[in-house]
């Protein structure tokens, strides 16, 4: 190696090089700029003097130096210049031109995401737009990453409670597609906005994104906890009503209810979020508890799948009194025809809402009663469920009573409108 190539390695020279070089590819290699070294070593502090002919003091917390001045020193003591010497190593970038091309590429990828399924919805647009703000459509198009394959995945939600290796071999054409990666974390994303949710890291969370746009990452993890629901059609039926004439809660996966099909019996079933709420149930009224069912927060494909069972029956659902609740329940309520809100008006949320936790995350529109989310918005407080729960369990006994009347229907129940 010539002396002018050891430079780049030596100890005084490095940094000062290596600023050097970020600055020539920012500027498209003009030597009319400074660079500067900060809290600068004895080897660097000896080399800057030596470029400008200046005392440095070793107290020195940062030198600067301008281009010009060293390449002026290289030729005349090593007879190379600065570019010469850089480019030894590696070609000069052109961040310009290279800003440029990403631009170009990032509009590409937008026009893209325009063509798709739900372009004109304002989640998509809150996606792209946080993409496109935090840098990550940048190193999207940095990687070389399939975006377009982020947008085949969405065009084909929701999807039919499918496992996600086998929508991954629909759509991608690979079954570990959705398993790992950026890909994976890019979907997740745009779920989580759809969803108006944090984006998750993992876990529970992570499952009820999925199965909320009808993917299944585990068809053991996808539960239901179940309390009285009696049932037919073969062994999962046996257990779920034999759990009911000992009042005993259950859970069920979703492996069961596809392994073992089955018709729910009940005309009439109550839905609650927190488990809270069906231990109470079970503790107070035991068997002579109607048909309850926990969702654990976001549905599971399991609670669906077994709603699916129950036919015509009327679903009684409720949720927390916060927007992510309401939201769920008038998800709730646009898919099932049989289904009515239970306590989730105006009238419940107002009399406990003095003291709960702040309302968080965006507000949702509450169809059924307009008021209510007048009165959330006017109180700013969540009402959790097990807030509730006295007046909750009055509800179930009611319809207890009125179930174990021979011949008794379905009906209202007191004050859960």
């Amino acid at each position: 190696m010539s002396d002018w190539r050891r430079l780049l390695e030596d100890p005084g020279w490095r940094r000062l090089l290596a600023a050097a070089r970020r600055s020539l590819e920012r500027n498209g290699g003009r030597l009319d700029g400074t660079v500067s070294l900060q809290s600068p070593n004895d080897d660097e502090r000896i080399v800057i003097i030596g470029i400008t002919g200046t005392h440095r003091s070793a107290e020195s917390t940062r030198l600067s130096v301008r281009l010009a001045d060293v390449d002026d020193q290289l030729r005349a003591v090593h007879g190379v210049g600065l570019h010469d010497l850089l480019t030894a190593s590696a070609p000069l970038r052109s961040r310009a031109a290279e800003a440029k091309r990403e631009a170009v590429a990032r509009d590409a990828l937008l026009d893209l995401a325009s063509t798709g399924r739900y372009a004109a919805a304002g989640w998509y647009a809150q996606w792209l737009d946080g993409l496109r703000r935090d840098g990550t459509l940048t190193r999207v198009v940095r990687a070389g990453l399939p975006f377009g394959d982020v947008v085949r995945v969405l065009d084909a939600l929701p999807a039919p409670d499918e496992p996600i290796p086998v929508f991954a071999d629909r759509v991608l054409d690979d079954t570990k597609a959705l398993s790992e990666g950026p890909l994976r974390g890019l979907v997740l994303r745009a779920l989580a906005a759809w969803q108006q949710v944090p984006v998750p890291s993992g876990g529970e969370p992570e499952r009820a994104l999925w199965e909320s746009v009808g993917l299944v990452p585990d068809d053991l993890a996808s539960q239901v906890l179940v309390l009285n629901l009696p049932a037919g059609g073969g062994l999962l039926g046996r257990w779920l009503t034999e759990a009911a004439a000992a009042g005993e809660p259950m859970r069920v996966t979703l492996h069961q209810l596809r392994r073992f099909p089955l018709t729910v019996t009940a005309g009439e079933i109550f839905v609650c979020e927190n488990p809270a709420v069906l231990r109470a149930a079970s503790a107070a009224l035991g068997a002579q508890s109607p048909p309850l069912i926990c969702t654990e927060g976001v549905p599971s494909t399991a609670v669906h799948t077994l709603l699916r069972a129950a036919g015509g029956a009327v679903i009684r659902w409720r949720n927390d009194l916060d927007w992510t609740g309401v939201r769920l329940t008038a998800a709730a309520l646009d898919r099932y025809p049989t289904a009515v809100p239970w306590r989730m008006n105006a009238t419940d949320y107002t009399p406990a809402a003095g003291s709960g936790p702040a309302l968080i995350g965006v507000p949702a529109d509450t169809g059924w009663d307009p008021m209510l989310s007048d009165a959330m918005h006017q109180a700013g407080r969540a009402v959790m469920e097990e807030r509730l729960i006295a007046p909750l369990l009055d509800d179930l006994r009611e319809a207890g009573r009125r179930q174990q009347t021979v011949g008794g229907a379905p009906g209202p129940v007191s004050a859960a409108g």
